[in-house]
């Protein structure tokens, strides 16, 4: 682990930072010199990591960086650090991030939103048109459960592949690719 202050100071030294979020999370908001390569992309990806300078992993509240963290270790990627907090850490100590300026919700807005209106919607449908759709309310509260209890959210990983959530190529280009 790292906490936001060292990982300030390393980055000045020149350490590689590798942000595991999905591009609709970086294309948000970013450390600036952070490296996008999704956790599902990380072994394909493993020759852009480099194994020269230290190497930091980051993502939202730290869960997805200690995933990264085994995989690279596992890969003998020695040496390897995971941002304390992630990026929410980060910004927390006061640290900058870059942001684009795109106006889209963020993506725990949206599965906030989705949950929010399904619950709410099985509820009145529910009580107006059948006692079965209280399901629907079950679903989703089950699925809350799940995503709490291991840190991983189906639906934000289905979200972050909508229309809406794609990073054109041109801005990926721009942002996801930045060098060390």
């Amino acid at each position: 682990m790292i906490s936001a202050a060292e990982l300030q100071k390393l980055l000045l030294e020149g350490c590689a930072l590798v942000d595991v979020r999905e591009p609709v999370e970086y294309a948000e908001e970013r450390i600036a010199g952070a490296k996008l390569i999704p956790l599902s992309q990380l072994e394909t990806r493993l020759s852009e990591v480099g194994n020269a300078r230290p190497v930091v992993v980051m993502c939202r509240s730290g869960k997805r960086g200690g995933e990264a963290l085994k995989k690279l270790e596992a890969l003998n990627h020695s040496g390897v650090r995971n941002l304390e907090g992630g990026i929410l850490a980060w910004k927390a100590a006061g640290l900058p991030v870059e942001k684009s300026g795109d106006r889209r919700l963020p993506l725990m807005q949206q599965v906030q939103l989705t949950i929010g209106l399904c619950v709410l919607t099985g509820a009145i449908l529910s009580l107006t048109v059948h006692p079965n759709w209280v399901f629907l309310c079950a679903f989703f509260g089950a699925g809350l459960t799940f995503a709490g209890s291991t840190g991983w959210c189906g639906l934000a990983l289905l979200l972050s592949k909508m229309p809406w959530n794609r990073v054109s190529g041109n801005s990926c280009q721009a942002s996801c690719s930045i060098s060390h």
